[in-house]
């Protein structure tokens, strides 16, 4: 299928009181759900082996089969190490018989030992080229097939002391390599996902805001007039994608980071898990770490108007993935469905007028947990 940019401007809107009650009355949230390739078989992490066998891509997409009875309708997977012009036709096949489609396309930035040091901001020339060049032709990937957008997680681009990190010649390294590739392949949203640390012990964008920044720099440096043309219209095309685990490893409220997200108008995907704050990373399922939290996250999305994808993004190395995908599914159905039967009216109010409704917000929270 042709690739078309989806219009993000929505997210932008800021209502007037009456106009948010009719909103809020008005719109429902849908969730589409899509799935990460990479958690169908866990591998080990640096304390333990794995524990559960190995699977190929094509055994996987088998195994993905099984997920359109969920309700799942996305699959995700890194370029090139997961999906590839050599091995497309499988996940063709998948959309033809299962209804599931590629809707997101990660690049390979992270693994290989090439990027020790970095990937879009590696200090070596030679070494940024190989990563422009992942980049430029998972874009192509992207244009070609249809997807919604590419996904930069620059997991190992980042640094490991404050002291002697040259951080202007680190961001701009990243920033002019990803407008490089994206000027190769113009007219192709990017998805940019900080987080704070891990693998590197500090990541060259840690927060939300930081990943906003950054956004809008690279859109600046973009020269290719069909990027251009985008941006004067108003639309995005480097935007982010914030991970629940990776927004509460930085201490951020889920539902202001994503809303400062969608007030740019730059929230492409969004990616679904639980955490504690700070901590390592778990990709724990869905609502069983601050169930509030993730209320309040999809409330923030109604309000918003959200329309995208939810990503699920797990590690379920301890119960079967088919197991752990209904879990995540029928958690984010459930909890919408709480915050669909929230007396909107009613909160607003309350909003608008604390002084003569004290304690209210705290009955409504409490009847609805």
């Amino acid at each position: 299928m042709p690739y078309t940019l989806r219009d993000l401007r929505y997210q932008q809107a800021i209502r007037k009181p009456s106009e948010l009650k009719i909103h809020l009355r008005s719109f429902h949230l849908e969730p589409k759900f899509s799935v990460g390739i990479w958690y169908f078989a866990p591998g080990g992490g640096r304390f333990h082996d794995r524990y559960v066998p190995d699977i190929d891509v094509k055994a996987r997409l088998e195994l993905a089969r099984t997920f359109a009875a969920l309700g799942v309708q996305g699959i995700e997977a890194h370029f090139p190490a997961e999906i590839n012009r050599d091995n497309f036709e499988l996940y063709d096949l998948l959309r033809e018989e299962a209804g599931i489609r590629v809707i997101g396309v990660p690049f390979s930035h992270f693994f290989a030992k090439d990027f020790e040091f970095g990937s879009l901001s590696n200090p070596d020339p030679a070494i940024r080229k190989k990563a422009i060049d992942i980049a430029a032709d998972g874009l192509q990937l992207v244009k070609d097939i249809g997807a919604e957008c590419a996904i930069s997680w620059p997991g190992i681009d980042g640094y490991t002391y404050p002291l002697g990190t040259y951080y202007n010649i680190m961001w701009d390294n990243f920033e002019n390599s990803l407008a490089e590739a994206m000027d190769r392949v113009p007219g192709v949203r990017v998805a940019i996902e900080p987080k704070p640390y891990e693998p590197a012990p500090n990541n060259i964008y840690r927060t939300t805001a930081e990943g906003i920044l950054a956004a809008q720099r690279v859109e600046a440096k973009l020269q290719n007039v069909e990027n251009k043309r985008f941006l004067k219209e108003g639309h995005c095309l480097v935007c982010l994608n914030p991970e629940i685990g990776h927004v509460a490893m930085g201490f951020e409220p889920l539902a202001a980071a994503y809303t400062l997200v969608a007030k740019y108008g730059k929230l492409a995907h969004t990616h679904w898990n639980s955490q504690p704050l700070g901590n390592y990373d778990q990709d724990l399922n869905v609502g069983v770490v601050a169930v509030q939290d993730a209320m309040a996250l999809l409330y923030a999305l109604k309000v918003i108007g959200y329309r995208e994808w939810f990503g699920i993004d797990i590690n379920p190395e301890r119960m079967p993935v088919q197991k752990a995908l209904e879990i995540n599914v029928n958690a984010i159905r459930r909890l919408n469905e709480k915050i669909e039967g929230l007396p909107h009216d009613r909160l607003l109010e309350c909003y608008l007028d604390p002084e003569h409704h004290r304690g209210e917000i705290e009955e409504i929270l409490l009847k609805f947990l």
